[in-house]
């Protein structure tokens, strides 16, 4: 909710006035803004069935009529930060401005970007460890993701296509098998981290071991495209 302005005491004499402070507004977008923001964090930490909603009105600085005003109830409000995270991400692959990279070039980008987008928002993660746990229930409700990843095939097929006449990349490559191929082997690695590093003992969160996938990763994805 936004804070409620308090009016200063006036120190004037004789006939000076202070004018009565503004009347408080709400600012409903900030609201509605930190309550995502609140229950991201919630969700990321607890999960859909361990998060409650008195913690996320705590942690947003609202309450919960408000949060139940913008969003319905909890299992909406989970939807609305799925969809943010995955605006998030795509929206950031946008910004690599693939079509106007070389074939290779950005290939190459693009897997070096899901990789460290990962290390980089681990909350990701566990939100869609959590989703799937509920067999993607919320998801299958969502027009909007289906959109940015349609968004997100059609850049991978320009690269594909665009790859394939310059000699670069083999012709017969489904954009949608090479995504989840691309996101396997960066998620795979971050969803399994603790157990990965206990059977290899080794701390695969090191930086030296993230550098060494990074490369893996790429090098797996273009040895597969080239010709």
């Amino acid at each position: 909710m936004a804070a409620v302005n308090e009016s200063a005491a006036g120190a004037g004499t004789g006939s000076e006035t202070t004018a009565p402070a503004p009347p408080a507004r709400r600012d409903p977008e900030r609201t509605r803004e930190n309550i995502l923001r609140a229950a991201l964090a919630e969700f990321a930490d607890k999960g859909l069935g361990g998060a409650r909603v008195d913690e996320i009105a705590q942690r947003a600085g609202a309450n919960k009529r408000m949060l139940y005003h913008y969003f319905g109830n909890k299992e909406d409000l989970f939807l609305a930060v799925l969809e943010r995270a995955y605006e998030r991400i795509r929206g950031a692959e946008t910004r690599l401005h693939l079509t106007e990279l070389e074939p290779i070039a950005g290939m190459r980008e693009l897997i070096r970007f899901t990789f460290n987008y990962l290390v980089e928002a681990p909350h990701f993660i566990r939100l869609l460890n959590s989703e799937n746990l509920h067999q993607a229930r919320h998801l299958k409700k969502s027009k909007r993701v289906r959109e940015l990843h349609s968004e997100m095939l059609a850049m991978i097929g320009d690269l594909l296509r665009r790859g394939a006449e310059r000699g670069d990349f083999r012709d017969d490559v489904d954009p949608t098998q090479l995504f989840i191929s691309i996101t396997g082997v960066c998620y795979f690695y971050f969803s399994n981290i603790h157990t990965l590093s206990t059977i290899m003992g080794a701390d695969l969160s090191a930086k030296a071991a993230l550098q060494t996938r990074e490369a893996h990763a790429i090098a797996v994805i273009l040895g597969y495209l080239r010709p």
